[in-house]
Order: structure tokens, then sequence, then C-alpha cells
């Protein structure tokens, strides 16, 4: 394996701490689990010793990774895929079609991703040889027994005669790990307490009563501006509420929640990672496990009970030493013990403008990855036909079926109408604002 040529691929200088640790602990098949806070770079630290295991002369599956979420899935094939190490990756989870996930195992992945519902279904329905699996990678294993997937993945392993390693991460410390693991011998890793990785961040609080708590959240966010802001709420009612009041008023937002369906949670997401808005309402649902750009400020529109949920949320910002505001929104009775002592109350007195729109603006084209088109494509397509310039193209996502691109909002009116009646590799394509 190429370190140097993989790590210039991931356009970074080297592992950290952390990640070199896990690197060599997990030689010669070694067991362990990996305790380490979100935004450390855990993904990482796993997939290099899973590709240290990879074998080109074996056919099908040889490692598994099972995550809880859906973005987590989608995130791990696309940093895998990055590492550009010729050995195929698919990632399987609900909502996505069973019928393109079975197609994907006609020419099997070295690696597979998902979800534990949908790898179970696809285990028992003997869509690839669970018994050549020799890797199993448990990643975010707390958050996905919090979420109730004991009897999917206990399912899972029972089938995987063939494993020689496991590789269980964790965000939070484990007192016990569930015997359906079956860790052999098992080295911890904890990074924990490392303060290596720990955020620099500024607390500040907006004291509110219920009646004027969304005009005070409204005026916080014009004082901040034009920065990448995540908004926490502990319900899917107040993110939808917060997200149409925030429309009315002019302000360009995403939601993000488990009531949502997979399309328009995905589509958020990736209209706040390519910069199309900057405001994203969600709930506990993206405080780990998603690959979303670096935030600037953290509001706490509604302040969790636990403070491991208070630290997660937190981790979004100020990762690996950066610096971030965290912002609480709560009454002179609310009394959390978690919270830092002494918080500096924001000063919201005094009239802010409404954040400007941003430069780019996400474009939806009606052709993916099942009709051979990819991202080199769409970037001819667009600066030949479209007649945009490079700097006007942002960033694309290429999906199996459609592809999303960020292009500069002054240039989209015009583009649209330039490119009506063209074709992308002699396929008409549908192409308009995401919604």
């Amino acid at each position: 394996m190429q370190f140097d040529t993989i790590l210039k691929k991931l356009q970074i200088q080297d592992l950290n701490p952390m990640q070199k640790t896990t690197y060599k602990t997990t030689q010669n098949d070694q067991d362990i689990v990996l305790l380490s806070p979100t935004g450390s770079g855990k993904t990482l630290a796993f997939l290099f010793p899973v590709l240290r295991n990879l074998n080109t002369s074996v056919k099908g599956v040889q490692a598994l990774i099972i995550v809880p979420s859906r973005e987590l899935a989608l995130q791990i094939e696309s940093v895998f895929k990055s590492m550009g190490s010729g050995f195929k990756i698919n990632s399987c989870y609900g909502g996505h079609s069973t019928k393109i996930e079975e197609n994907n195992f006609i020419e099997a992945p070295t690696v597979l991703v998902g979800t534990p519902g949908r790898i179970a279904f696809h285990v028992e329905n003997n869509s690839f040889d669970a018994n050549i699996v020799h890797t199993l990678v448990l990643d975010e294993f707390d958050k996905a027994l919090e979420l109730g997937f004991q009897d999917d993945m206990s399912y899972i392993i029972e089938q995987l005669s063939g494993l020689k390693q496991r590789i269980l991460t964790s965000a939070t410390n484990l007192e016990k790990v569930p015997s359906f693991a079956g860790l052999i011998n098992h080295k911890k890793l904890n990074f924990l307490d490392d303060v290596e990785v720990k955020p620099d961040l500024t607390f500040r609080k907006v004291i509110t009563d219920s009646e004027s708590k969304l005009n005070n959240l409204y005026k916080l966010i014009c004082k901040i501006g034009n920065k990448r802001t995540l908004i926490f709420c502990n319900h899917r009612d107040a993110v939808d509420r917060i997200s149409a009041i925030l429309s009315d008023k002019g302000i360009a937002r995403e939601s993000f929640h488990g009531g949502m369906l997979q399309d328009e949670r995905e589509r958020s997401l990736l209209k706040f990672r390519n910069g199309s808005v900057q405001i994203f309402i969600t709930t506990d649902l993206a405080a780990r496990g998603l690959d979303i750009p670096e935030v600037e400020n953290i509001i706490h529109y509604q302040l969790p009970d636990k403070e491991s949920a208070f630290t997660h949320r937190n981790g979004r910002t100020a990762r690996m030493n950066a610096k971030g505001v965290v912002y609480l929104v709560m009454s002179e009775q609310e009394n959390f013990e978690f919270l830092p002592k002494d918080i500096a109350t924001e000063n919201l007195e005094g009239r802010f403008k409404v954040p400007v729109a941003t430069d780019f603006q996400t474009i939806y084209i009606s052709a993916g990855k099942k009709d051979k088109v990819n991202k080199v494509d769409i970037v001819g397509y667009l600066m030949k036909k479209g007649q945009l310039n490079k700097d006007d193209i942002g960033i694309i996502e290429v999906k199996d079926t459609a592809a999303y691109v960020a292009v500069r909002r002054s240039k989209v009116a015009q583009m649209l109408k330039t490119l009506a009646d063209q074709k992308i590799k002699n396929k008409k394509v549908k192409m308009e604002v995401a919604n």
C-alpha cells in the first residue's frame, strides 16, 4: 500500500497520532475498540487497516462496514473512493433502491458499507457470499446500540464465518461491549481525553422567554451573518417550524431530520455541503457521522438533556483544534449542570441585516452513474456547452440516477437557457434549480 500516494489523493500531509496508533495496533488481525471524539478522523483510522487487509486475487466482499445511518454510509463510500485504491466499494441503506443494490452485487464490491437493516436483508437473501468477509468494522457502535440495531447486527455477525479481524469505533466510552460483537482479546485505544483533538469553543447565551424565542433566534442569525451555522433542536416539529419562519423572512436554509424522505435529506445535506445555503436546521441526527463542512457556529435552539449529546453537537464546529462559537438560546430558569459556568450573554439590541444569498446555487441534472455520467463529463458539458468558466462551477455530486452541481448564482439563469436543448453524452437531460 502506497501511503504517500493515498495521502496525496486525500490532500493531507500525514495521519494524525490516533490514526497512526490504530494502524499499528491493528497489525496481525488484532481486534480493537477505538474510542475517539467526533471529528478526530476515525473514518481514515479504520479505512487504512481495511485497505491493508484486502487481497486483489479474492473475488467478493472482503470487508464489511456497518454504520448507524445512511448518511454515514455514503460518507465512508466517498472517502474510500477518494483514496484511489482500485478496489470497488458500494453502500446499501434503507430508502435506497434494493434493485440497484442487488445489481451492484453482480460484480460484487470488495468493500460493502451500510446500515444494519439493509445489510441483514442482503445477507438473508444471499446477495453476496458472507463467508468471504474477513474484516468487520462496527463504526459509531455506541450510536447503533442507542438506535436499537442490536438484533440486526447480531444476526449479521453470526453469518460471517470467515472473520479474522473486528474493528469497533465509538465516540463515547463503552463500559461493556455486547458479546454478539465477538471481540477476541481485543485492545482498547482510548483517545477521548486526548487534548490534541479538543475543540476551542467560545460559549455565548441568548436569554429569552418562550414568546420571544423564535424572534431572538432570527435576530441572532442576522447578527451572525453569512457564516456556516448549525441550529440544533430536540424535536422534528421545531425544525420544521423554524425552517418555515426563516423562509418567510427571506433567509435561505435547509432542514434535516428523520421524518424527511431520504432524497430530501440527501438534497438538504449536499446544498449545505456545497455552500448553496449557510444555515442548516437539524435534530441530533446531524450531531455526528455526517460529511458536512467545517461550521463556524452552533446554535442550540433547544438544549439536550444529556451532556454526551451536547458534546457531540458542539463537535460539529472547531474540529481538530479550530475555533468555533456555541450559542445557547435559553431562559433564565433553565439550568443544565454540564454547561460551562459564567457564560457571557449575547447582546441582540439594534437592527441587523438579513444575510445575503450565497454565491452559488444547486442545479439538478437528470443523469447519474447509471447513465455513465461522471464529474468530468459534467464539467465539460457546463463549460463547453453551458459557456461557464471553471470558477463558476463548485462542488459536484453524482448519484445513481441524478447529479447535483453548485453553479455561480449570477450565471444560473443564462446557463439553463443556453443548455435547454443540449445533450450530455448523447442523452437529453432535465436541468433545473434544486428545490
